[in-house]
């Protein structure tokens, strides 16, 4: 080929238009770890309903469903414009997108914060440590409005820096090494509430974060569990810095050995002259380092993703939270004579919630999608009787602060100043109609084995905050829906089963109650009539239980 044939070739090949690339793939859409997790809930306990012969009952409807997750989520019932909107919405996800909504509202944080203090710190719903237990719910509710995962949670309260006084032997005061740390100044609480001994700590960490009650070997060895009184001593020892290191302790046959140079993680037995060196409850010791604490130790290696005890323990607790009872209930006693529903259920939640990043609303959001969850609480098949099957939904009595929270959303009640109090306990304000609920309903039984007591009756059928919101004058949402003009007594009743159960009414509750209002009831009075109707529906079972 002559040198002119070969430059123009060249020259051909420079103007012709350039070959369009191939378009770069769509990059294929982050995997949700909510799915997966609501997948293998929902494939091990079909499994275990098949291989039992278990019916699971029917899925609950749009109206139990929408009454159950607002209370879970958020505290409360929902509120008749709510209900509505979830009622008329013909999304086919919409069950999913309202848990998504409803973990970014306020309330979200609020109710998920109170219900962890009451089990992390049960020692503030009373008069001497409440103040403690306020600010670390407050600290608690940034925690859950921020989504910060559940091992970095734990993580700050383990490791904060604090000095203790202990020239008071009868009360030890903590304070945080840094006064300018925020954090540090509220997070005290957690150990003063613990009465900032080694040996409280130890059974607090390891019942809360292990998931094991180790404080039944404090004294002796665990008679059913294979908990000594060493192992309990040993892990009590992480929080050794709390307790007197250089003096004799009370009781002991001789004085503790000094700690080792630069730390503080060894602990005499009581009664004993043996000295202990903290140790994880595996069995295993740290790499002591003399930069390290050993609260810092202690948190590493129980937040750690492999950790066999933390992530299925914190999984276990959410899960509780939304059925009712534990996979292994109660939480904290794990042993032969207390084995788990679905040990590897167990096993693969905690897997799945630690690959998630300890994200709470990942595992809460697998959990509201799983089919479980989504079932009716409604007794349909024998099969169905044994709750720890998960194959319906166990009836849960509302807590005080759900009760009154429900009431109020139902009711529309306002009052001057009010002002929302999420203390459980001792309020400033005794006279605040929350504060009165929370003391008088306060209760130490679990949520599916509520019941009411005469005052606690007395209270609902009779109390002043009840009385004022079910009349017509001072009634909100009541006076509201009376005086509607144009409306039938059937829409009238209709609208005050929506406010208070989140539903309409059955044809026979329908033409119970219109043809009581109709008929004006004692009194003669329609809208007394209708007044005494939603009294009754607040005073019912239905009203007081999440179901």
């Amino acid at each position: 080929m002559s040198a002119f044939i070969r430059a123009a070739v060249a020259l051909a090949a420079l103007a012709a238009p350039a070959t369009a690339a191939e378009p770069a793939p769509a990059p294929k859409p982050k995997a949700d770890p909510a799915d997966a997790i609501a997948a293998l809930i929902d494939r091990h306990l079909a499994a275990d309903w098949a291989a039992r012969g278990v019916r699971p009952a029917d899925p609950a409807g749009d109206a139990e469903f929408v009454r159950r997750v607002y209370l879970d989520l958020v505290g409360r019932a929902p509120k008749v414009a709510e209900t509505r909107a979830f009622l008329d919405d013909p999304s086919p996800n919409k069950r999913a997108a309202l848990v998504d909504r409803l973990m970014t509202l306020p309330g979200y944080a609020g109710h998920l914060a109170a219900v962890t203090r009451a089990a992390w710190l049960p020692q503030t719903m009373t008069n001497q440590f409440a103040n403690a237990g306020f600010q670390f719910e407050n600290w608690l509710r940034t925690r859950f409005r921020d989504n910060t995962p559940a091992d970095e949670v734990v993580r700050r309260i383990l490791t904060i820096r604090f000095t203790v006084n202990a020239q008071n032997r009868q009360f030890r005061f903590v304070q945080p090494a840094d006064p300018t740390d925020p954090e540090a100044a509220t997070l005290v609480g957690f150990y003063q509430a613990n009465e900032a001994r080694a040996e409280n700590l130890g059974s607090a960490a390891s019942r809360l974060f292990v998931g094991v009650k180790l404080e039944c070997a404090q004294c002796h060895d665990h008679p059913f569990a294979p908990y000594t009184r060493e192992q309990f001593w040993e892990f009590a020892a992480f929080f050794a810095e709390l307790n007197e290191t250089t003096a004799p302790r009370p009781g002991a046959v001789g004085p503790p050995a000094p700690p080792r140079p630069g730390l503080k993680n060894t602990l005499g037995i009581p009664n004993t002259d043996k000295t202990v060196e903290a140790r994880f409850f595996d069995g295993t010791s740290p790499e002591w380092t003399a930069d390290r604490s050993p609260r810092q130790e202690l948190a590493d290696w129980l937040t750690r993703r492999d950790n066999p005890f933390f992530a299925k323990n914190m999984a276990n607790r959410m899960w509780a939270h939304f059925f009712g009872f534990g996979i292994q209930d109660p939480v904290d006693e794990p042993g032969a004579d207390n084995p788990p529903s679905h040990p590897q259920l167990l096993e693969d939640l905690g897997r799945a919630f630690a690959a998630a990043g300890f994200d709470n609303r990942a595992l809460i959001r697998g959990i509201t999608r799983s089919k479980a969850y989504g079932l009716s609480s409604k007794l349909t098949h024998p099969s169905q009787a044994d709750p720890r099957r998960f194959a319906r939904m166990s009836l849960k009595g509302l807590t005080p602060a759900q009760l009154f929270d429900s009431l109020v959303a139902a009711t529309g009640h306002r009052e001057p100043g009010y002002m929302r109090d999420y203390r459980f306990g001792f309020n400033a304000q005794p006279d605040n109609p929350r504060s009165q609920f929370l003391t008088r309903f306060a209760t130490n039984e679990r949520v599916t084995e509520a019941s009411t007591t005469i005052l606690q009756a007395l209270m609902l059928m009779n109390g002043r905050f009840v009385t004022d919101v079910t009349s017509i004058e001072k009634g909100e949402v009541l006076g509201a829906i009376a005086d509607v003009p144009g409306w039938s007594t059937e829409q009238r009743v209709s609208a005050l089963f929506l406010a208070a159960f989140a539903r309409g009414p059955a044809p026979e509750e329908l033409e119970v109650f219109a043809s009581y209002v109709d008929r004006g009831g004692a009194t003669g009075d329609k809208k007394k009539a209708l007044a005494d109707v939603f009294w009754v529906l607040l005073n019912s079972p239905e009203f007081l239980f999440n179901h």
